[in-house]
């Protein structure tokens, strides 16, 4: 094989290979990337109350009107501790949500389901939501479901 021809060859391999490449990173941003918004999108029709489920709405998008829903300083407790509500959430917000909502009790005040926990990985949690005579909620527990 002449120099002519070993440098032709070489070129065309280059080429076959760039363009190999272009095509896996496409195709990988095809499956990482969802097609539309709908698939992010959670049924919430199976909480029945309808202020736990506009907090709970506003939890899933990562919307500040979350802390609308609550007296100005609410007990909260994580797992049976008391944690501090605004810092808690100052962190979690827009970050943490439900996956799915597989029951809900108490007048659709508790709500147990898959949740993605940033950090900490997903797990079954609840959320128990209490509410005052004015209809704000005052106390918040969250932990992890047995």
């Amino acid at each position: 094989m002449d120099m002519k021809s070993l440098n032709f060859t070489i070129l065309l391999a280059i080429g076959f290979s760039c363009t190999a490449c272009a095509q896996n990173t496409v195709k990988e941003k095809q499956k990482i990337t969802p097609t539309s918004k709908k698939q992010l999108a959670m049924d919430l029709s199976k909480i029945t109350d309808p202020q736990v489920k506009q907090a709970i709405e506003a939890l899933q998008t990562g919307d500040k009107s979350w802390y609308s829903f609550f007296t100005e300083i609410p007990v909260m407790t994580d797992d049976g501790n008391k944690v501090d509500f605004k810092s808690f959430f100052a962190s979690a917000l827009g970050k943490e949500m439900f996956l799915t909502i597989d029951r809900v009790e108490n007048d659709g005040k508790n709500i147990h389901g898959n949740f993605k926990a940033g950090q900490w990985g997903t797990f079954p949690v609840f959320f128990k939501f209490h509410k005052n005579a004015e209809g704000k909620f005052d106390r918040l527990d969250i932990g992890q479901d047995k």
